[in-house]
């Protein structure tokens, strides 16, 4: 018998029956006196094999018997994760349930055998499972979210691409904050200190410098926030942005929307299905444009709903985010809103002020499903104006001195923004936390494995 190539199970239906080759780990075993089951499941789905042929001691008279007890012996030790090989015939058979099709085992190779003893269970905790990440996600529903996050960042990939916009990579050293200096995790870098970036705010600013126009970029940024909420992380992936010649932040708006539709749009027509099954969620494309609310506005919604934001300075907090969000979802039936117009004072100090009201920022925040997951703006192109609002913030224009320069030589009007992608995908998967949905989470009491 001649297989060549390994078959993904999950093309095993389109097959006509016949000799196949699949190959991946054991989920389960059923040894039954005279016939044996194993549940095969590799990257694309699972598949159930039988063994027929069960032979539990030698017959002389049987000429197949050091095959047939061979073979029994082995699927009789396989335990949980172990990753196999079978050749066999495919039957379809419309009563089993996975795929209407099974495997009829010739030969079977033990590849890499797994201990007996798995160290987590499908109650043990978030904490647990996290210890154990790499069998944790061999769940079907883990590696959901990760096509799903694939799926998504591809859509997002071809509105970028179409409209000609370049994909840069930022250095993830820099010589100076580019947010919070309290955020900063500092580094020795041959004898100095360096910062891992918090953003790539500059760079993507340096583009605009270079004449680049539309530029994108989908990597790591970290933030020394010792916070254990279940939507921060010390080290997350960025989704960010730049455009030049716009008129406002209502230009980023309009981006930040066609991206956010053509990622959902890419996830529910793909996986879709496999959402509702696995999360109970239906994926829901989102129409434009997104609901628009000035933050003082929410603020007074909120109010009359029964909740005052009770913070000091002028933002909104996490229970004003969902509160402007029910409400959103009551009056438009949309999951998305965009909260405008904030208070300079709690924006960064590249953000371009309102021209009639100083005060506030041409500047948005994007929440989904109650929680902000993208902060944008019209970022201030003026050499002077940038300059003083650098020193307003209380920062060393002769630190930032290398961004600074980029406007001493001319800077189009320009704008982005910078969104998690963890958050979007813990949000549309109605997740409880960030870190089951990141690859690797790393939060301030955790760096392995």
């Amino acid at each position: 018998m001649r297989v060549t190539e390994r078959v993904k199970i999950k093309d095993l239906p389109a097959l006509e029956d016949g000799v196949v080759r699949v190959s991946g780990w054991v989920e389960k075993v059923r040894d039954q006196r005279y016939v044996q089951f194993v549940v095969l499941r590799d990257e694309t789905g699972a598949v159930q094999l039988v063994n027929g042929g069960v032979l539990r001691e030698a017959d002389p008279e049987n000429p197949r018997s050091d095959i047939l007890l061979a073979r029994t012996t082995t699927i009789a030790e396989l335990t949980h994760g172990t990753f196999i090989t079978v050749t066999g015939e495919l039957q379809h058979n419309e009563r089993v349930k996975l795929g209407g099709v099974e495997v009829q085992i010739e030969t079977i190779e033990v590849v890499a055998a797994a201990l007996p003893e798995t160290p987590i269970a499908d109650d043990s905790s978030l904490d647990k499972r996290l210890d154990w990440r790499f069998l944790d996600l061999r769940r079907p529903e883990q590696q959901l979210i990760f096509r799903a996050q694939t799926t998504f960042e591809h859509a997002m990939r071809q509105v970028w691409v179409e409209r000609d916009f370049i994909e840069i990579h930022t250095p993830k050293l820099m010589a100076s904050a580019s947010e919070s200096r309290a955020e900063l995790f500092e580094v020795e870098y041959f004898g100095e200190k360096a910062y891992l970036a918090q953003s790539p705010q500059f760079f993507k600013q340096m583009a605009q410098a270079a004449g680049f126009g539309g530029i994108f970029e989908i990597a790591p940024a970290f933030r020394a926030d010792p916070s254990f909420t279940s939507r921060h992380a010390t080290e997350f992936t960025s989704v960010d942005t730049e455009l030049s010649w716009i008129d406002s932040h209502e230009d980023v708006m309009a981006l930040h929307e066609e991206l956010i539709v053509a990622g959902l749009t890419a996830v529910k027509e793909k996986h879709g299905e496999a959402i509702l099954k696995h999360f109970k969620v239906e994926v829901t494309v989102p129409e434009r444009p997104f609901p628009r609310i000035p933050l003082a506005e929410a603020k007074e919604i909120v109010k009359e709903r029964g909740y005052e934001v009770p913070r000091t300075d002028a933002d909104m907090d996490p229970e004003g985010e969902r509160q402007i969000s029910a409400y959103v979802k009551e009056k438009y039936g949309h999951e998305f809103v965009f909260l405008t117009d904030y208070d300079a004072s709690i924006r960064p100090f590249y953000h371009m002020r309102n021209e009639e009201n100083p005060e506030l920022t041409k500047s948005y925040d994007l929440l989904f499903n109650g929680t902000e997951i993208s902060t944008g703006a019209q970022r201030e192109h003026r050499i002077e104006v940038l300059e003083a609002q650098a020193i307003e913030k209380g920062m060393d224009p002769e630190e930032l001195a290398f961004y600074l320069d980029f406007f001493r030589y001319g800077v189009p009007p320009h704008g982005g923004f910078g969104m998690g992608l963890n958050r979007v995908l813990m949000l549309l998967l109605h997740q409880t936390s960030i870190r089951e949905v990141t690859y690797l989470f790393r939060g301030p009491t955790r760096l392995l494995p």
